[in-house]
């Protein structure tokens, strides 16, 4: 058996989504199922089969073509099995999916980053994202309601000014119970707690206020805020009023794969931040995942997140296993990680992707697309008569008249030169050591179909990447039977 000791800082709600993840969905085509459960104060002993299994990083560049085609193929099912639930894992990386080379046996392992699709049959994962919303629906919500109880949805400056100083960072409270904000004597806000979720585990919740002490209370137990009028702040424009245009047009618009469109100001798609920036909330966005594995739409804060963020993770897991490179992205912060995917995928349609989840991506430097099969060939120091490297593109420069490109302040020239120049030397340098012919193991026969799905995998928009349901049926599989 496998023992999983979750510490004791973990949300309960969180454990028992985790283990309801593992009893409804595993047990079945390699997904790791549950044995027991063991608990004892706010420490929690999850039992699990054993499967004993090999490194990843040891048996990398030891694999068969056909072993690779395999290990693919029962990542699929796994995924195809979770996804079918409505479970998003949010981690899939090889350390995550057992892999016994002998015994052929695998299991997609550690959903204690899952998160739960709308429709997700999860019942602790529907609470689960019903209390984050909650948690940042202050944020996200274009129609605030302010303390005299009227709703507005265009909001001059000073009132997104009183706004963003009155709202209190309240997420870990948000989790537990509801607040209203009420009329109180003499015209003082108070906030009220009601309709307190039962603790998961039975255990006493001490992180909020009693609603009898509350109201009985003389004691004000909410200091309030302090209003800045927006005239004194040295970024506010003077007098400056958001027409409901503005407003509308960065609230109302919905992108077709779902998250919300670009907000329109005065400084939208240029290399500055206007006040009315400035004084919006930051966005919330799911950002839970391993470095280097994590989605585009993951990286640019899309609040809107599939289980296509799970088939991205997989593509680099192919990545890997086709190039023999692991880790193949290693980045630092989100920016560098996003500048390295458009070494690979490309900048211009990186910036177009982007546009499909409502996000404007600008960049000072043109990066060609590369050749998956040149690149992966390459770094693997396979020579098939497939390789054929594309011809040298010149990266153009942003001043170029001839090249209508967007600028983007984040993916700064230091930044993205340092990757293309990462990347040329892994093209240009050695590489891997040349294999000899006795030794290919199939790597000098890879079909297309393999780079094929590899590029619908690593596909920039989540709306049209791949499922687990159609890679599975994908050409590439053909042959290996469900």
């Amino acid at each position: 058996m496998a023992l999983k000791h979750l510490i004791p800082t973990s949300h309960p709600l969180r454990i028992a989504a985790e283990l309801q993840c593992l009893t409804v969905a595993g047990g079945q085509d390699n997904v790791m199922g549950v044995k027991y459960c063991f608990r004892k104060n706010d420490h929690v002993v999850i039992v699990m089969p054993y499967l004993e299994h090999e490194s990843f990083l040891d048996i990398l560049n030891t694999l068969s073509f056909e072993e690779v085609r395999e290990y693919m193929f029962n990542l699929f099912k796994a995924l195809r099995r979770i996804h079918h639930f409505g479970i998003v894992h949010r981690d899939v990386k090889p350390s995550n999916f057992l892999y016994n080379r002998r015994l052929k046996e695998y299991a997609l392992v550690d959903f204690g980053l899952a998160q739960g699709t709308p429709d997700t049959k999860i019942e602790l994962l529907k609470t689960a994202q019903s209390e984050d919303q909650q948690g940042s629906c202050s944020q996200s919500n274009p129609n605030t309601a302010l303390g005299n109880g009227v709703s507005v949805g265009v909001t001059a400056p000073k009132q997104i000014a009183q706004q963003s100083a009155s709202k209190v960072s309240d997420k870990r409270s948000s989790s537990l119970s509801k607040i209203q904000i009420k009329q109180g004597r003499g015209g003082k806000e108070e906030y009220v707690h009601h309709s307190v979720q039962r603790s998961v585990f039975g255990e006493r919740n001490f992180n909020v206020y009693s609603s009898t002490y509350q109201e009985n209370s003389n004691t004000k137990l909410v200091k309030q805020s302090k209003v800045i009028d927006v005239s004194s702040r040295k970024l506010a424009t003077k007098k400056k009023i958001i027409s409901t245009r503005t407003v509308s047009n960065g609230v109302g618009r919905k992108a077709a794969s779902g998250c919300p469109s670009n907000l329109t100001c005065d400084c939208y798609a240029t290399d500055r931040v206007c006040s009315v920036c400035l004084s919006r909330c930051q966005q919330v966005a799911p950002r839970a995942g391993t470095p280097g594995f994590r989605a585009p739409e993951v990286l640019t804060k899309c609040p809107t997140q599939t289980t296509a963020i799970d088939m991205w993770s997989a593509g680099i897991v192919f990545l890997s296993l086709l190039s023999g490179r692991y880790p193949f992205y290693k980045a630092s912060d989100d920016l560098t990680a996003l500048a390295q995917i458009m070494t690979v995928r490309g900048s211009r349609e990186t910036i177009q992707a982007a546009k499909t989840f409502g996000k404007s991506i600008l960049c000072t430097q043109v990066v060609p697309a590369q050749n998956l099969r040149a690149l992966c060939e390459k770094l693997r120091g396979t020579n098939s008569s497939c390789s054929r490297s594309q011809p040298d593109v010149p990266i153009k420069s942003v001043n170029d008249p001839a090249l209508p490109v967007e600028i983007d302040k984040q993916c700064a020239p230091e930044t993205l030169g340092k990757e293309i120049q990462y990347l040329k030397g892994c093209q240009e340098g050695d590489g891997a050591s040349e294999i000899k012919a006795t030794d290919m193991k199939g790597w000098d026969r890879v079909p297309d179909e393999a780079y094929d799905l590899l590029d619908k995998l690593l596909d920039l928009n989540p709306a049209t990447r791949i499922t687990a349901k159609e890679a599975l049926l994908h050409p590439f599989f053909k042959g290996i039977s469900l």
